[in-house]
């Protein structure tokens, strides 16, 4: 599959790739372009357009394009929904609404200023959100073994939160 989006990604254009990658298609191509090179660009690569002034898979109502395509795609993983919270507070200035957002959006600030293209960006950016997606991961999990999780020592938890992770 192609997608295009709109060049100098931020966040939701960074996360987009990280999740297409991740549970879309492993063989995602993107391409980064002007505004005004969007429709030349979906017809030529036939690319998914995301992000981007009346994609499908962009801004609707309070969700961003993350959500999109997360329910585009059916993706049910709890984690990523989890992730989907951080991701859309951050896009969306919502910051309260998820305590990692600010950070999240200080790093791709960084990234985006520091890098020489949007693919460098999107390289630095995927470590980041597979980061996050883990704590996502652990956070669910804290959740449903509280109690469980509340009599070990440091040395247990730590090793019972990875067999978690890797269940």
């Amino acid at each position: 599959m192609k997608w295009v989006t709109r060049q100098n990604v931020h966040v939701d254009r960074t996360a987009c790739p990280w999740l297409i990658k991740k549970f879309v298609d492993p063989k995602a191509e993107y391409f980064f372009v002007p505004v005004e090179k969007m429709e030349e660009t979906v017809k030529k690569e036939k690319a998914i357009p995301y992000d981007t002034h009346g994609a499908e898979l962009g801004h609707h109502g309070d969700k961003c394009s993350f959500d999109a395509i997360v329910e585009k795609f059916i993706i049910k993983d709890p984690a990523v929904l989890e992730l989907a919270n951080i991701v859309r507070a951050a896009d969306t200035n919502k910051m309260e609404a998820a305590p990692e957002a600010a950070g999240l959006e200080a790093i791709m600030t960084g990234f985006g200023i520091t890098s020489k293209d949007d693919y460098e960006t999107i390289n630095k950016a995927s470590p980041v959100y597979e980061a996050l997606y883990t704590n996502c991961k652990l956070k669910l999990i804290r959740e449903n073994y509280k109690k469980e999780i509340e009599k070990m020592d440091m040395k247990q938890r730590r090793e019972f939160l990875k067999k978690k992770l890797e269940e």
